[in-house]
């Protein structure tokens, strides 16, 4: 009788294990099918619009090619939709005698992107740049104007949800930090192995995000994400394993997140249907740069913040209330600060639209001060492990927008 239990049991366990590792292989599956089918559409639209020139050029009419805006004056905000969106304001570029070489260097920087997507590689700016010496009148004299270029194309598909990743030009800044609870799937661009990384096991250390994130997948019971402003703060966290104690995935933003940081945590959110807490210090530049652009995006890249901002993400702190309740040790916020949070109140639509978030900064003006996420060592090294941060999760409602 007790053999029988023992067996079933092994096979209840069995097939407990079979359904979560067949839940775990459709999400690998769905995400390599979603980086194939971007492929195609990449490669199509640029062919249309190289297309389109052709056609016009046959016609003996000048072609012209229209880039979105990118400032916060050509910006909109809808609580909907949780990120800054372009306006339908364009520079048009028109084929003349005085910018002949400038659509030329256009047309080559989207012929290199077809290239790059079809052969499976990318080019980073500066490779790019270098690729130009080959193209004789079209070359660039400096990397600023390749750059500038890059931007452009970059802007004119965004109109066709396609990113600078898909184009297959990756930065040269690496991403943030991970660790915790998560498995990340990797397949290898030649052979297609998927490489399994568990970022539980790095020791002292991370997982590194890589520049282009779109290839992975995930694995992971985390209950939440908390990124984080510090590296210091990061390493306490990581090294005392908070991940394990608050079932969670910690990623180090290290400052304002790059761009690939901001999309390993969207696609990880997303497909993990997480959500994500925001951990920094409480000053405008943590809340109106780092904050903002991590959930919403920025004025002169809000063609990207389809691709890279995270809507869902909430601000955990250090908020200006918690410098009173935590009676935490403070700086005067300095003419730069406070120009940086009345701009915030007057000309950003994100925190024009949040009540709670023009209270906390105007709380933040009166108060005259700012706290780093390291005040918080004032009651003891490990008091952010142990009381600020357990307090505040058990309280995710009261989180600000």
């Amino acid at each position: 009788m007790a053999a029988r239990k023992k067996k079933t049991a092994r096979k209840t366990t069995k097939k407990a294990a079979t359904r979560k590792t067949a839940t775990r292989k459709r999400r690998a599956t769905g995400s390599a099918q979603h980086v194939g089918a971007t492929d195609e559409q990449t490669v199509k639209a640029i062919v249309d619009t190289a297309g389109d020139v052709h056609k016009t050029i046959g016609r003996l009419q000048k072609p012209d090619l229209a880039f979105p805006m990118r400032a916060l004056s050509n910006v909109s905000y809808s609580q909907k939709k949780g990120y800054f969106e372009i306006g339908k304001q364009k520079k048009i570029r028109t084929l003349t005698v005085n910018t002949v070489r400038t659509f030329a260097q256009t047309l080559r920087m989207m012929g290199l992107s077809k290239e790059l997507v079809e052969s499976n590689d990318f080019a980073t700016k500066r490779d790019a740049y270098y690729q130009s010496k080959n193209w004789e009148e079209a070359r660039f004299d400096e990397q600023t104007e390749s750059d500038a270029v890059m931007d452009d194309i970059e802007a004119l598909f965004s109109t066709r949800s396609i990113s600078r990743e898909q184009l297959r030009f990756v930065p040269d800044e690496h991403g943030g930090a991970v660790s915790g609870q998560l498995v990340v799937l990797d397949p290898d661009r030649e052979t297609g192995e998927v490489v399994r990384i568990d970022c539980t096991r790095f020791g002292s250390g991370a997982y590194s995000i890589p520049s282009s994130v779109e290839q992975l997948s995930f694995e992971t019971d985390a209950k939440f994400i908390l990124a984080i402003e510090t590296g210091g703060m990061f390493q306490r966290l990581q090294s005392h394993k908070f991940w394990e104690t608050a079932n969670c995935i910690l990623v180090s933003m290290a400052g304002v997140p790059t761009r690939a940081t901001r999309r390993f945590i969207r696609k990880l959110s997303d497909e993990c249907k997480l959500p994500v807490f925001a951990f920094v210090d409480c000053d405008p530049y943590g809340i109106s740069n780092i904050y903002r652009t991590l959930k919403v995006g920025s004025g002169n890249a809000a063609h990207l913040s389809q691709f890279f901002c995270v809507p869902q993400a909430s601000f955990l702190g250090v908020t200006p209330q918690d410098i009173i309740d935590y009676d935490l040790p403070t700086h005067p916020l300095q003419e730069v600060d406070v120009k940086r949070a009345k701009d915030a109140l007057k000309n950003d639509p994100f925190f024009q639209s949040h009540k709670e978030w023009r209270k906390a900064i105007e709380k933040l003006l009166k108060m005259n001060v700012r706290a780093e996420q390291q005040a918080l060592a004032k009651w003891g090294l490990n008091y952010v492990i142990e009381e600020y941060l357990p307090r505040k999760l058990a309280n995710p409602a009261r989180f600000l927008p």
